[in-house]
């Protein structure tokens, strides 16, 4: 069995195996180009040194911003070996957001490519981000231009503190959308991070030989498991760009030039390849394991990808930001050809306590709903950024005195103790006297063979809530408003038919690749 480095830092199996195995490639770019565990290492010490001498010390935050590429790898390694916090920012978002995100954090130093740096200085705040934008560490040209930086050779080529990294230490913070519409920050400890990332190596068997797609952008919480998880086994990460993760034509390919062992991305992605990426022209045999998360995924193009991709192993992940991943669940050999429900979201895992409360915080037994609950030890976050008071209202506290952590989703439980999840409890809206859950809807639009992708939003009106299903049609078909109409007064219960149906050649998608349903609230 291959040894794996369970620890509580996040970088120490970085700096054991650059020892151990110092030729093995540690993170391999989409061009092909490689920096080697002992290289890795070696420029994470550099660029921590870099920022020493900036001024961070332990507990700084310091920002990222540029695309995903071997140098920022370098920066996430070097920031943490700096007993700093990484805080990673969408780069493609609006300059404004991201410059607001780092004087919010506080960061005391940016990391960004030249294009990024310009376009943060010279932000206007509008409101959001005000004073002057913190010194930044800039990178000539694109990020992804070549391996490494020019001035990292100019630095000491190797960096030690004497301050050893303590599980307790911050190690990132990853903004997500607010309610409020400013966006806050969620705070992870190297204690949360790697009791994820320990969890994860045991379960899914991390090998010396292994090759993990790093598809996730680094601002996404799928990314955690990425990076990270590889390096205690001493593997490869196998970084996939954000342009090319949208191409699934082009990407089936790569996963199987790249020899890619394991898998992780949204659903949406794995839907893509499967309609899309012609994947019965290329081998994957290497491919054992396929993790997915972030949203639903619709169970005809799970059948239609297991059809095509039979070897791997699936495994359906669960879990807010805020906890990492908390449950999973083992997708069956064989799928059920008549299923049309999506599968569980599956027992809690090992490293995590999980219950079920209704809104009176009591636990519910059976097939009743409740909100799902995890343990605040192990992977949950330690709150929010400067936001003590939502910090206060995402936990309850038990009568003895333990924290749970509200996920605010709805789950029932079947008769195997897996969890089921029902949805959000923010999208669920009451009409004609009924809850309805707007995931329901869509899980029964997704069986009409018609239609490729829906999503289902609500609004207020002065007469009550009006419901409206944005779809686009399989290749080549058309969808009438008729028709439609039909198909749910046959499938649905009539208070859950929508009041419009709007049909567009693709749905918006957030950088993180999952549905856009504010952008859609827009359109309607």
């Amino acid at each position: 069995m291959s040894e794996r480095l369970l620890s509580d830092s996040l970088v120490e199996p970085l700096e054991t195996w650059a020892r151990r195995t110092p030729d093995a490639v540690a993170v391999e770019d989409p061009e092909g180009r490689t920096l080697t565990y002992a290289e890795l290492n070696a420029c994470a010490n550099r660029l921590a040194s870099r920022l020493h001498d900036m001024g961070v010390r332990r507990g700084d935050r310091v920002g990222i911003c540029m695309p995903k590429s071997i140098n920022s790898v370098t920066c996430i390694m070097g920031i943490l070996k700096a007993r700093a916090v990484y805080v990673p920012v969408d780069y493609s978002a609006p300059p404004t957001r991201n410059r607001f995100i780092f004087q919010n954090c506080q960061s005391k130093v940016i990391c960004a490519d030249e294009p990024r740096a310009e376009a943060i200085r010279t932000a206007d705040g509008e409101g959001q981000g005000t004073g002057e934008s913190p010194p930044m560490l800039v990178f000539p040209g694109q990020a992804n231009d070549g391996v490494g930086a020019a001035w990292l050779d100019e630095q000491p080529p190797d960096w030690g503190s004497d301050q050893p990294i303590s599980a307790s230490d911050l190690s990132y913070i990853l903004y997500t959308s607010g309610s409020t519409g400013v966006p806050k920050g969620v705070i992870h400890t190297h204690a949360s991070a790697t009791s994820f990332v320990n969890w994860a190596s045991e379960t899914f068997e991390a090998t010396s030989v292994d090759r993990f797609s790093s598809h996730a952008p680094f601002h996404f919480d799928l990314s955690i498991l990425d990076l990270y998880t590889p390096l205690t086994a001493g593997a490869a990460i196998v970084l996939i760009s954000d342009e090319l993760g949208k191409q699934p034509q082009s990407l089936g390919p790569v996963i199987a030039e790249k020899r890619i062992t394991v898998w992780y991305s949204v659903p949406s992605i794995l839907a893509l390849l499967a309609q899309f990426g012609k994947l019965e022209a290329h081998d994957f045999s290497n491919l054992r394991v396929v993790l997915f998360a972030g949203e639903v995924f619709p169970v005809k193009h799970l059948r239609e990808l297991v059809a095509q991709w039979s070897g791997p192993a699936y495994y359906n992940l669960y879990g807010p930001t805020e906890t990492n991943v908390c449950t999973f669940y083992r997708i069956p050999d064989r799928l059920d050809p008549e299923r049309s429900t999506p599968y569980p979201i599956g027992p809690a895992c090992s490293n995590v306590e999980a219950i079920v409360l209704d809104e009176q915080h009591r636990p519910v037994s059976g097939s009743q709903e409740g909100i799902l609950y995890i343990r605040a030890s192990g992977p949950v976050m330690s709150g929010y950024w400067q936001l003590p008071d939502l910090s206060a209202e995402a936990f309850h506290i038990d009568d003895q005195g333990r924290k749970w952590y509200h996920t605010g989703d709805v789950v029932t439980v079947d008769d195997e103790g897996n969890y089921l999840f029902v949805g959000r409890r923010d999208r669920m809206v009451k009409r004609h006297g009924y809850r309805i859950e707007l995931g329901e809807i869509e899980a029964g639009l997704y069986r009409n063979p018609l239609i490729r992708e829906v999503a289902v939003v609500s609004q207020a009106q002065p007469d009550g809530v009006s419901i409206i299903a944005f779809l686009t049609p399989e290749d080549g078909q058309k969808l009438s408003i008729i028709a439609l109409k039909q198909y749910c007064a046959q499938n649905l219960p009539s208070y859950m038919n929508p009041d419009r149906f709007v049909s567009l050649e693709h749905l918006p998608r957030t950088s993180t690749d999952k549905i856009d349903y504010q952008a859609l609230l827009k359109q309607s």
